[in-house]
């Protein structure tokens, strides 16, 4: 079976095109060589997958004959990816949803305020003295009505 038609069918990617996609950008090697879509996998082949900026290995156990379910995946593939990848996506995962889960929508008030503290400059919103602000004195005045 073609790479990328297994790794659809085993339900490692959504579709048979986004798989191709991931094989042309050279994110799929079975072993140390990176291959094109067209290689055949064979039983025993491990396929080392670049995905979520971590690196998944899974040995292929058995080849499907078509698409199978989500429960049946475990008699196909064993997953031998190192635990500390699947730490590193963890840690990602924990660091982008630290404040508010993702899609949770607009900004609150409290965010707002946070937001525009960030964005403010130290000035005053009713300083209206522009002179002492640009640095201009007296004398600089002075001079420029002499000329």
């Amino acid at each position: 079976m073609r790479i990328d038609k297994f790794l659809w069918s085993i339900r490692f990617y959504k579709t048979r095109s986004i798989a191709t996609d991931e094989i042309k950008k050279n994110r799929v090697a079975i072993g140390e060589s990176v291959v094109k879509s067209s290689k055949e996998v064979k039983e025993g082949d491990v396929i080392k997958i670049r995905k979520n900026q971590i690196d998944y290995k899974i040995k292929v156990i058995q080849i499907p004959k078509s698409r199978i379910g989500a429960k049946l995946v475990s008699l196909h593939i064993k997953d031998v990816t190192d635990k500390e990848q699947y730490e590193l996506l963890k840690l990602r995962k924990m660091s982008q949803s630290y404040y508010r889960d993702r899609g949770e929508g607009r900004p609150t008030k409290k965010d707002r305020r946070e937001i525009d503290g960030y964005t403010e400059n130290d000035v005053d919103s009713d300083f209206t003295d522009w002179d002492d602000f640009f640095g201009e004195t007296d004398s600089d005045k002075e001079e420029e009505k002499d000329l």
